[in-house]
């Protein structure tokens, strides 16, 4: 992908590998705005506006270095897709979400934000998060941050149900009280089944919420979070009926290795969007 970065800015000149509402609406952050041809995009306590002209696209941030590393703009997406097109099964999907990418997001942003996520909508998934930053995140300018877990190690059961986030009250609370810094630093560096049974031990983390924060917050490309959508995208796949994910889960992945995570944002774009049946 060819872009330029600037001391307040980067600007993408290659807009194949690119599309910032494909990007943003494939499930795997929350903390965005969509107007038009401008998008605002948060994380950590950074925002970048990405406005998307008729060639390029401008991100517009005062983090350029985090946002280069966050929409991962160094990996090879033309690469990536030319090898999933050779999958029969998956071509068309590649085609329709041309321009997903898998964002490099924070850990711990991910971990709370999935546990929000289960079995949720996104509107009220959305809503549930900016309470929690505007109600213990910091201020900065016009909006505000994603809490510190020093910050929403302050919170109660309480304030997670004001939240909305209903049963997920206490798992949360139990599970961002368990965490430590220490906790999120070191996960990064051990193996993938160490990483998995970690996630899996934290109250409100099932298999598909640990493959989720594995994939867009570990950035660990073997996985395949399944849900409704993946499952009928693999009865269709398999000409079967199935509801055993974890089978299905081991299949696929073996299926498409490395590139699973990336296969399995592609599916899931193109059949949620096109409603498969």
């Amino acid at each position: 992908m060819k872009y330029e970065k600037q001391k307040d800015k980067i600007i993408i000149y290659d807009t194949n590998d690119f599309n910032v509402v494909q990007a943003l609406n494939c499930g795997q952050i929350f903390r965005f705005v969509i107007d038009g041809d401008i998008a605002d995009v948060y994380s950590k306590e950074y925002h970048a506006r990405l406005i998307t002209e008729s060639n390029k696209i401008i991100i517009m941030t005062d983090a350029v270095d985090y946002f280069e590393y966050f929409f991962d703009l160094k990996t090879d997406y033309t690469k990536i897709k030319n090898i999933l097109r050779k999958d029969k099964f998956l071509s068309d999907a590649v085609d329709f979400g041309y321009g997903i990418r898998i964002f490099n997001n924070d850990t711990y942003e991910m971990i709370v934000s999935f546990i929000i996520s289960a079995n949720n909508n996104i509107g009220r998934i959305k809503k549930s998060i900016e309470y929690l930053c505007a109600h213990f995140g910091s201020k900065k300018g016009d909006y505000f941050a994603f809490p510190t877990l020093a910050q929403l190690k302050t919170a109660t059961i309480d304030d997670y149900r004001l939240a909305g986030l209903g049963y997920r009250a206490e798992q949360m609370y139990d599970t961002v009280q368990r965490l430590t810094e220490e906790d999120i630093f070191s996960l990064k560096n051990k193996s993938k089944s160490e990483k998995y049974d970690f996630l899996l031990s934290l109250k409100g983390v099932g298999e598909k919420v640990a493959n989720c924060i594995m994939l867009f917050g570990l950035n660990v490309k073997d996985v395949f979070p399944v849900d409704t959508w993946i499952n009928k995208v693999y009865n269709r796949l398999t000409n079967t009926i199935t509801i055993d994910r974890k089978k299905i889960t081991k299949e696929l992945t073996s299926r498409y290795g490395q590139l699973s995570g990336y296969a399995q944002q592609y599916f899931f774009y193109y059949f949620r969007d096109n409603k498969l049946k």
